[in-house]
């Protein structure tokens, strides 16, 4: 940085200043104030008649914290720009307002599209505050002035890496650009992704899979792009995919196995999401099916997550996968004696009148076995959403059968045990008594 170049960046700052204080001057802020008045109401327009979702990039959840409002108010002051000179009013309002706006985009754009693809990411808040801190310090630097200067300074930087010169002015814009390329590649896949899944003409499952490879296909897309526009030939990713897989082979083998198992499962259907599963004596519902894990929740809140290896080698019993129904039974004792051609009929008819037992398959009552305290009955009935508990259902069906015993006066027998003792002997007297 030579006092040549400082002195006539700062002199034109200094005549910056000055246009800003002309009377022309006004006309150029009313002129941006009409530009984001006019960006206001069409973006407000819009957000009252088109559907969007709270998570929505380009229109957030109110009116001006979205990327559509900077990007229209960007546009618009961009040709004012162009166009006050014609009439002769000075822009100078507009060289302010331009780089104010450009960073207002870059924040808005980055921060939105990461809220709606990661919604749970702890990360979010980091990255919004580094996003917003670079982009108001650069768009500062651009008034000033001072950011062609650091990129000439960047640019003097340079190296040799491999047979190419490489300059650190070069690396820091092709950072820039990989990272703008894969944020518009995470934003496209992310709304693809909410569309498949809130579409309804289709298997949650097959969504869930078409969802994940589309995310893939376009981060590996995006990351290809961005690769290219940092200035990275394309070329050595060939060495790069032999190590890759070589480290596959052997320290990530399970890391891929799993992966290929969770398609594996999407794409086969045997395992969908809402289905009820016991893997591993581990019971509940999946609750969501992901490339490397699945997660199922228990009756009891708990919840497992499960790598998808594990659901393709091991046993896993599905209540879900033909038929919903499941078959429930219960058990009780009778005392011996009981009139059993008429209770079993009033045992499943009481059973039947419990609100989610099943009317078909008809609830039935057998004689299981001649216990040795009484003639012990099962009772077997059918319910269709074991996902909300199956522990209700048959506590209500033994307050059903509780009932009928009581009402008929049968009993239910104690357990009973029989003493016998051996009669005592008096002692024998002496001989000749």
């Amino acid at each position: 940085m030579n006092t040549e170049t400082t002195s006539f960046d700062f002199h034109e700052l200094m005549a910056l200043f000055e246009a800003l204080a002309t009377p022309t001057a006004l006309m150029g802020f009313a002129v941006l104030l009409g530009c984001l008045a006019l960006s206001w109401l069409v973006v407000s327009a819009a957000f009252r008649k088109v559907q969007h979702r709270a998570t929505s990039v380009l229109f957030g959840t109110h009116v001006v914290d979205g990327v559509l409002f900077p990007v229209l108010a960007l546009g618009l002051a961009y040709i004012a720009k162009r166009a006050l000179p014609a009439f002769g009013v000075s822009p100078a309002v507009f060289k302010l307002a331009i780089p104010v706006l450009l960073s207002l985009v870059m924040i808005r754009l980055t921060v939105r599209v990461l809220s709606a693809a990661l919604p749970a990411s702890k990360w979010v808040k980091l990255m919004e505050r580094t996003v917003s801190w670079l982009a108001w310090g650069g768009s500062i630097l651009w008034v000033t002035g001072i950011l062609p200067l650091i990129l000439d300074e960047f640019d003097a930087i340079t190296w040799k890496m491999g047979g190419k010169e490489v300059s650190l002015g070069a690396l820091i814009q092709g950072a820039f650009n990989a990272v703008i390329v894969l944020i518009v590649a995470l934003w496209i896949s992310s709304a693809i992704e909410a569309r498949l899944l809130r579409g309804g003409t289709m298997d949650l499952s097959l969504r869930k899979i078409a969802a994940n490879a589309t995310r893939a296909l376009f981060l590996f897309a995006g990351l290809l792009i961005a690769l290219s526009a940092a200035g990275i030939d394309l070329t050595a990713l060939g060495v790069l995919g032999g190590a890759l897989g070589v480290g596959i082979g052997f320290g990530l083998q399970k890391l891929a196995s799993n992966y290929v198992s969770g398609f594996v499962i999407l794409a086969e259907r045997s395992l969908r999401i809402g289905d009820m599963v016991k893997v591993d004596n581990f019971e509940g519902r999946i609750s969501d099916i992901n490339t490397r894990y699945t997660v199922i929740r228990a009756l009891s809140g708990r919840e497992a997550i499960l790598p998808n290896e594990m659901l393709i080698t091991q046993r896993v019993e599905n209540m879900s996968l033909a038929d919903p129904q499941v078959s429930l039974n219960t058990v009780v004792q009778v005392d011996y004696g009981t009139d059993l051609d008429r209770l079993m009929p009033l045992l499943a008819q009481a059973t039947a009148a419990v609100p989610r037992v099943l009317a078909t398959p008809a609830p039935s009552v057998l004689l299981s076995n001649f216990a040795a305290d009484g003639l012990e009955l099962t009772v077997y009935f059918w319910i269709a959403d074991p996902e909300n508990g199956q522990g209700g259902p048959r506590s209500d069906v033994n307050l059903a059968i509780l009932r009928v015993l009581n009402e008929q006066g049968v009993g239910i027998p104690f357990p009973q045990r029989v003493l016998h003792q051996p009669a005592v002997l008096p002692p024998a007297g002496p001989v000749g008594a």
